[in-house]
């Protein structure tokens, strides 16, 4: 009973979010640009996160975050209030990473971990581990297609539709790219899974 009132309040809050979001777009397309401004500062915050998760470099996170929202700024009059827009951002950040991987060619973040970064690992004891420190280079290590669904779902708790919907792909595929993401994190989190379980 207490959950399902929970669940209520929690749909209910979700929805008054999105109805203020499309009351600012619906006022920004008649014309008011201050508006803007509100929209940028509920959502920047999301948008950091996604771009820091998905590429793990904080140097470049504030340079796409603004991308996006430059880009938000041009196409908002093109929002059809069809979806979410929170998704329809999304897939516009998502798209910018992805731009940002394409452009500067990055690798590393499917590169193992150093031996530098390994060490500590050998001699370390459990009360020492930074235990989010170190799911965080394991989503480091997964390929892009695989650990920006898994962000998408586990960290910022979108639903599979949600996320299907901001990357352009079936519900079925992101099923299967979450699947395999925590697949490969229980992989790479192997010998951890004592101080995991603490």
């Amino acid at each position: 009973m207490n959950e399902t009132l929970a669940d209520n309040q929690n749909n209910e809050e979700k929805r008054l979010i999105e109805d203020e979001d499309f009351e600012l777009i619906k006022s920004f397309i008649e014309g008011n640009d201050r508006v803007f401004a509100k929209l940028v500062n509920k959502h920047k915050d999301k948008v950091r996160n996604l771009v820091f998760l998905t590429l793990g470099d904080s140097e470049y996170v504030d340079d796409i975050s603004q991308d996006v929202f430059i880009s938000v700024y041009r196409k908002l009059g093109e929002f059809r209030f069809e979806s979410k827009f929170t998704t329809w951002l999304y897939r516009i950040t998502v798209n910018k990473c992805r731009d940002y991987l394409r452009k500067k060619r990055v690798r590393s973040i499917f590169v193992p971990i150093k031996e530098t970064d390994k060490e500590p690992c050998t001699r370390f004891r459990p009360e020492s581990i930074d235990l989010p420190q170190l799911v965080r280079k394991a989503i480091d290590k997964l390929p892009e297609k695989l650990r920006t669904p898994l962000i998408m779902r586990d960290i910022d708790g979108l639903s599979y539709k949600e996320i299907a919907n901001a990357m352009g792909v079936e519900v079925g595929t992101i099923k299967s790219r979450i699947f395999r993401a925590r697949e490969n994190l229980k992989i790479i989190l192997e010998p951890f899974q004592r101080e995991m379980n603490l």
